[in-house]
């Protein structure tokens, strides 16, 4: 029997197929424009955008309609959902949320829409917590606090050998302030007030790639955390950063690796190396 409270969120969440299956969380896809054809938010084939990118081949990206978040919400009702969370990635960096909002003006079971001032995996988990929540027979409100605890507790640090693809994509905010440094520096940024801001100017990468290391160690203190790495074109450092995480950090209780998805990859280019610490969500078991 599936959950009473359905979970909708958008592809920039970067879920596993297995854990939207598992859960039935609805994923709405963002679109993504590249030499000139439309394309649903999906994993990368490896290498394809980052191969278009290095070109400085046009690449654009949009949110989705309300349309299609209101047909999300009109089909979790006809499944007999009594209420639906949707959670999505942050109005700072996208209008996907403010698509949500439009759609459950008039909703026809309640639907509550949430922000989660952030991106990735920084919204995947919460996610995952609303999902396990819901599981477990919690109500719409106690769903959405899940989601909202774990919310709080998200660190988000990323590492980018270049600066240019989130000035030329609109996205760089306050970390505009590094621009005219970039060639002399290899930035680390975070997520802050559902923002892309810069956290620390490094000289070198492997100073940067070790910073960023320290960083999520630090994030995860004593403290049982889940760890995601998601990276584009840059699968070595990824694993190198996976094995010395898994030794330093003391209370890991699952680590995931992945390459990110077409939106996200095309407003930080390849090289991007990013860490997302969070509390574990309970199993649905």
């Amino acid at each position: 029997m599936p959950p009473s409270v359905a979970i909708v969120t958008d592809s920039t969440a970067c879920l596993d197929p297995e854990e939207t299956d598992r859960y039935g969380i609805v994923v709405i896809p963002l679109q993504v424009l590249a030499g000139g054809r439309t394309m649903d938010d999906v994993v990368l084939r490896e290498g394809d955008l980052a191969a278009r990118l290095r070109e400085w081949s046009p690449i654009t990206t949009s949110r989705p309609s309300p349309e299609a978040f209101r047909r999300a919400y009109e089909e979790a009702a006809g499944r007999g959902a009594s209420g639906v969370l949707s959670i999505h990635l942050s109005a700072e960096l996208s209008g996907t949320v403010d698509s949500a909002r439009l759609a459950a003006a008039d909703p026809p079971i309640p639907v509550e829409v949430l922000d989660s001032r952030s991106l990735g995996m920084g919204l995947g988990f919460p996610v995952l917590a609303a999902a396990a929540a819901a599981a477990h027979g919690a109500p719409l409100t106690e769903t959405a606090e899940a989601a909202r605890r774990c919310m709080g507790s998200v660190h988000c640090y990323f590492y980018l050998d270049t600066l240019e693809y989130l000035r030329r994509g609109g996205r760089i905010g306050a970390a505009a302030s590094l621009v005219g440094s970039a060639l002399a520096i290899k930035p680390l940024l975070h997520i802050s007030n559902g923002a892309i801001a810069p956290l620390e100017k490094v000289r070198t990468a492997t100073r940067a790639l070790a910073r960023l290391e320290d960083l999520a160690v630090q994030a995860a203190a004593e403290d049982p955390v889940d760890v995601a790495i998601q990276h584009l074109a840059a699968l070595p450092r990824a694993e190198d950063l996976a094995e010395r995480l898994t030794k330093r950090i003391p209370r890991l209780n699952r680590l995931r690796l992945t390459e990110t998805d077409l939106v996200i990859a095309a407003h930080t280019g390849p090289g991007m190396l990013g860490v997302t610490i969070a509390p574990p969500h309970p199993s649905a078991d």
